[in-house]
């Protein structure tokens, strides 16, 4: 392997210890791997640190004085898989094939040594770092765990250290299938200690507070005959073939053959079943040599580092230390997302919120509905009985708006019209102190227009979270003309505080995610006003495996929604968002969308479409759009919307769903060769 390909690894040492078992059980081998850092630079496997642990096992292998040897990491980090960055760098598939082989033949020299070896998942393990702990013998893992994952997939690799292979002959293909393949596709979701050990990963679990004594005491137990670990056997039979076919089958519907790294990942599951160790792991090495080298891992790799990096960092954010503390938070409304939005300050901020409306009953059902939810979460077992009291005390209502009187950001979810929202912000600073922070979760609306009038429009901030608010994790922070520093230091604050990635915008019609997504499907509308059929639309954008079709999104969002935000922005720019009027009139007919609850289309919604007498074919549909977004994207760019293609890509990302194997939407323009065809130049050099 090219040396130069890792000159920058940070090593992860293998440190070993001898530790005197309890019980009179032996002496066992600790390995704690660590790279001298602290927990906000986890430890990653690359090829020094490899051959360290594996001269280190070499190392115990040859003791005669030990009864087991024993894994764990160092405080709050167990290892979070391969080193990363250098695998852009690789330029040969022989060395590609050669970062699969050191892998495996370190990781397997745990689950062939002549004494049981013991995993301590004393906290985050990701990729290879679940995969070394798949090679032992008994695996434990800490309450306190709430980051394990085998994400691969989701970066456009396979678990290639034995993940494929070993975790399905563990704990069954259904299960192996969850973790490989389904918690990557929504959107990377990571298990916790308790959902380790309920799969059967884990075959025990400790408090994290003493969870390396506690794993060695039941270490002891093991060795000592005590406990015995009893594992259910696995379903090689028609249950794994019946798992594999539901897995492709949704991933299939999900991404159409776009994501290459899913199906390369079910193929070597389906085969696992059959292989011997060396057969499976000899294909896992063949899996990442051809992965590692396709485009798929480089456009991967590049999202990834935007959410860990730029999303962290908000280009063009104001000095943190102006932000004012959030004590208090008002929401006016109390509609669906008024609640979704209040009970996600109260979670996060732990502070007083407030929700009004206009008349009772609308507001007993928005608080109620927040209250409700947290006591799904109780059910759950995601939060304690206390928490959920507590939480309920901090969600209430109030008819007048002087309830608003000590808040520190009020914010508005009210009907999506200007003349509603100026007024709810004039009648709320006549309650609120000058200081205090006024945001609005408008989709499309000018936050500038939206303050003229106020005494203080340079409190006034656009905060435009995606639904569900819950889940989606992009917050377009929107600066008016006159926002003040003050006010968009606190907004980027209190942004963090709520666990979002925020992304700063200029006040420009629908900002970015709705802009690029409303000139996409401005353009799939036009093709079926002009005669091309519903379906053949909704297939033509699925090569680029989005998380919907369009017309579906749509229904998602509402028709009346679509043709509102439709509607500001062919204001603000006629000649490319043209106006349907068959969307009005799907909107006047008061259906949901064009399909029936089974995702059937509606006749009805069909023939309000039909007519049209110049039809196209999936690739011209797909060729006319994306040349839309291309030229969208570049005059959003030249508008300065927001300081860099990077945010629109990181707002797609985080936003819309816009797919991790493709990388971020203007990357995707430029391999293409659409962004220099129709605009004459690249978005990035």
């Amino acid at each position: 392997m090219n040396p130069d390909i890792f000159a920058d690894e940070v090593v992860t040492h293998a440190l070993v210890r001898d530790v005197a078992l309890p019980r009179g059980a032996g002496t066992l081998a600790l390995i704690t791997l660590d790279n001298g850092h602290d927990h906000t630079r986890p430890s990653t496997f690359g090829p020094r640190g490899l051959t360290e642990l594996g001269e280190a096992l070499d190392a115990v292998a040859a003791r005669e004085d030990i009864a087991a040897v024993g894994v764990t990491g160092k405080p709050f980090i167990f290892a979070v898989g391969a080193d990363l960055k250098g695998v852009p760098l690789i330029g040969d598939r022989a060395d590609a094939a050669a970062v699969g082989r050191l892998g495996h033949d370190v990781f397997r020299r745990l689950g062939e040594l002549r004494v049981p070896s013991f995993a301590y998942y004393n906290g985050a393990a990701m990729g290879g770092g679940v995969e070394i702990g798949l090679h032992c013998t008994y695996r434990t893992v800490s309450t306190g765990v709430t980051a394990f994952a085998l994400p691969e997939a989701f970066l456009g690799l396979v678990p290639g250290w034995g993940g494929t292979y070993l975790l399905p002959r563990l704990i069954g293909a259904e299960k192996a299938l969850k973790v490989v393949i389904d918690n990557p596709l929504a959107q990377n979701r990571m298990l916790k200690g308790p959902q380790v050990r309920e799969l059967g990963i884990a075959d025990a679990i400790f408090d994290s507070a003493d969870f390396l004594e506690e794993s060695l005491a039941w270490t002891a137990r093991v060795l000592k005959g005590e406990v015995v670990v009893d594992r259910p056997e696995v379903d090689t039979g028609k249950a794994w073939d019946d798992a594999v076919a539901l897995a492709r089958w949704n991933v299939d519907g999900r991404l159409h053959g776009a994501a290459p790294s899913y199906v390369k990942a079910i193929d070597l599951i389906a085969a696992a079943k059959d292989r011997t160790r060396d057969e499976g792991f000899a294909a896992e090495d063949e899996a990442l040599a051809d992965l590692i080298m396709s485009g798929e891992l480089r456009a991967g790799l590049y999202a990834f580092d935007l959410t860990q990096k730029r999303a962290k960092k908000p280009a063009g954010a104001p000095d943190a230390a102006l932000a004012r503390p959030v004590t208090k938070v008002g929401v006016v409304g109390a509609g669906l997302m008024a609640s979704q939005l209040a009970l996600l300050f109260a979670r996060r901020l732990e502070v007083p919120v407030v929700m009004t409306d206009l008349d009772q009953e609308r507001l007993d059902r928005g608080v109620g509905h927040a209250h409700a939810e947290i006591g799904r979460l109780l059910a759950k077992g995601r939060i304690s009985p206390d928490k959920a009291n507590r939480l309920t005390a901090l969600v209430t209502g109030s008819l007048t708006k002087d309830a608003f009187a000590d808040a520190d950001l009020v914010i508005e979810a009210v009907f999506e019209e200007m003349s509603v929202k100026r007024a709810v912000f004039a009648e709320v600073e006549e309650h609120v102190s000058a200081e205090c922070v006024l945001a609005t979760n408008t989709s499309s609306l000018s936050v500038t227009e939206m303050a003229a009038g106020l005494r203080h429009p340079e409190r006034v901030v656009g905060f435009h979270f995606f639904n569900p608010v819950a889940v989606l994790p992009l917050l377009e922070v929107v600066r008016g003309e006159r926002t003040g520093d003050e006010a968009l230091a606190t907004a980027f604050a209190t942004g963090r505080t709520l666990k979002k990635s925020c992304v700063l915008v200029k006040d420009a019609p629908a900002f970015v995610v709705n802009r690029v997504l409303l000139r996409l499907l401005a353009e799939i509308v036009a093709a079926v006003d002009e005669g091309t059929p519903i379906e053949v639309a909704e297939r033509a954008a699925a090569p680029l495996g989005l998380p919907m079709p369009p017309f579906v999104l749509m229904g998602l969002v509402g028709p009346a929604i679509a043709l509102h935000v439709n509607e500001t922005l062919h204001a603000a720019f006629p000649g490319r968002f043209p106006l349907s009027d068959n969307l009005a009139k799907l909107v006047a007919s008061g259906k949901p969308g064009v399909y029936r609850p089974d995702l059937t289309l509606d006749p009805e919604a069909v023939e309000i479409f039909a007519g049209g007498d110049r039809p196209s074919t999936e690739e011209q549909v797909l060729d006319r759009a994306l040349a839309a977004l291309a030229d969208e994207i570049r005059l959003m760019l030249d508008e300065e919307v927001v300081a860099a293609p990077e945010d629109i890509d990181l707002c797609m990302l985080l936003g819309a769903g816009w797919p991790f194997h493709l990388g971020g939407i203007t990357p995707y323009l430029d391999r293409t060769g659409i962004s220099e065809k129709v605009t004459g130049r690249r978005f990035r050099t």
